[in-house]
Formats: C-alpha cells, sequence, structure tokens
C-alpha cells in the first residue's frame, strides 16, 4: 500500500467550548500530542514522531501527517475501522485507543477519530463505542526460531534487536547487554536465525515481549557434490523404470 497521511482528531467540548488550534487546554494539548506520537511510534517503533512533519486542522483539534509508508500502521487503522477487538493490533497502540475509550466512558463531551484517505470511513472513540482486548486466554509463553533481516542492533539503557520478518513486518527483541557485546558476528543489515523466548498469540500468530536466547549460524547453502552424488544414487535407482508415473500408481495400488 502507497504511503498515506492519517490525521487524528480530539473532539473535546468538556471545557464549555470546543477545543480547536485557537483554543485548547495545555494539559489536553500535551496529553493528546503524546498519545498520537505513541499510536504513530508503536511498539516496533515504526515511524519515528521526532522527524514527522504534521500539521495542525482545524474543526476540533487535529493532527495531520505527512504520507507514511508503515505497512503494520496501516493494518492496523484497517484493523480498527472494522473491529473494535484490539487483540489483533500493536501493543503500544492498543495502549492508547484502551486508555481513550476510558476517557470517553467517563467524559460525554469527549471523543476521538482518525481518518485516512485509505479507510472506507474514519475510526471513533466515544461513548457508544467498546474497543477493548478479550486475549487474556490467548497468550502462551513460547521459544522458538525466527529468521530476518537484522535492522537495529544494541541501544544503552534497554539492548535490543530490531528484526524485519518475511512478512515485512518488525520484530523487537530485547536482549541481555553481554549477549551482544560477546557476540562477534557483524549481523547489521544481514539476515540471521534468533533464537527466543516470547508471547505468542494462538489466534493472531502475534508475538510479543520477545527475548532474544541466542544467534543462531545461519549460512544456508548448497553442497553441490553432495547433491550431485544424490541425483547418480536417484537415477541409478530409478533406472529399470520405464514410466515413472505407472510405476507409482501400481505401488499405492491403483488401476491403469
Amino acid at each position: 500500500m502507497e504511503a498515506q497521511r492519517i490525521t487524528v482528531a480530539l473532539i473535546d467540548r468538556s471545557g464549555g467550548y470546543e477545543a480547536s488550534p485557537d483554543r485548547v487546554r495545555l494539559s489536553s494539548l500535551v496529553d493528546f500530542a503524546g498519545d498520537v506520537a505513541t499510536f504513530l511510534r508503536g511498539d516496533t517503533k515504526e515511524v519515528d514522531p521526532q522527524g514527522l512533519d504534521v500539521a495542525i486542522r482545524s474543526g476540533s483539534l487535529a493532527i495531520e501527517t505527512v504520507p507514511i509508508a508503515a505497512p503494520k500502521l496501516l493494518k492496523d487503522l484497517q484493523h480498527l475501522a472494522a473491529n473494535e477487538r484490539l487483540d489483533a493490533v500493536d501493543a503500544k497502540r492498543r495502549s492508547v485507543f484502551e486508555s481513550w475509550q476510558k476517557l470517553v466512558k467517563k467524559n460525554a463531551d469527549l471523543s476521538f477519530r482518525i481518518s485516512a484517505p485509505f479507510l472506507s470511513r474514519p475510526i471513533v472513540v466515544s461513548r457508544e463505542t467498546d474497543f477493548h482486548a478479550d486475549d487474556a486466554d490467548q497468550w502462551v509463553q513460547v521459544e522458538r526460531y525466527v529468521r530476518g533481516e537484522v535492522q537495529n542492533l544494541g541501544g544503552t539503557a534497554k539492548p535490543n534487536a530490531h528484526v524485519r520478518l518475511p512478512d515485512g513486518s518488525t520484530l523487537l527483541v530485547t536482549a541481555e547487554r553481554d549477549a551482544l557485546r560477546d557476540d562477534t558476528s557483524n549481523r547489521l543489515y544481514k539476515i540471521a536465525m534468533l533464537r527466543i523466548r516470547a508471547e505468542y498469540n494462538v489466534l493472531t500468530r502475534e508475538l510479543r515481549n520477545a527475548r532474544l536466547v541466542e544467534f543462531v549460524e545461519y549460512a544456508p547453502r548448497v553442497d553441490e557434490e553432495e547433491l550431485a552424488r544424490l541425483n547418480r544414487r536417484g537415477q541409478d535407482a530409478w533406472k529399470d523404470v520405464g514410466n515413472a508415473t505407472e510405476w507409482v500408481d501400481q505401488i499405492r495400488g491403483g488401476e491403469h
């Protein structure tokens, strides 16, 4: 999907007037801007809000982004436009929606709206909606291997690896400082195999809270000599078979 402009709006009449670029309570503005930044960034930091240009629009208080190319964000928006279940949504974006839903349930003069050209209708969080997660029994602890391109590696306070998976999504994998320090391979921008422990959603197949156990050496290659040897063995074994299809049918007990 091509890059999209995304508009996130705060509709707030709780102060006796409608919040707008001309007038808004400072605390509301600060909280709203922080929520928008968290929502766009997501748990995998797919979007960098610090380097993102936005416009402040009237008709409530709305933040409009420049076109963003962020597959997971756009997928989450499509899901939210069609479903009030938050189970399949990025963890950070889910937390923002859960917070908004609690706020609007307490305040009928408050709501939030997200719109984008590719959405058939705006996503609205209001007293009438019920955005919630129902995944308490859907997450299980797993240990598995994942393969992807290491796009970021390191960190001072919270060492981690950002791994771009074959489906285009990015998995954030936290790591012990010693594990990264003692690793002698240059893995940045290369395909790597990681053994991780994580929480796995049995319905959505999503991984979260992934933690690195170890890097596994991953260097797929074809042994030409071994392949040639196997081909010779196959040719020798099948040399007396005239029609391979008929021979297989006979072995299976089929009829010609």
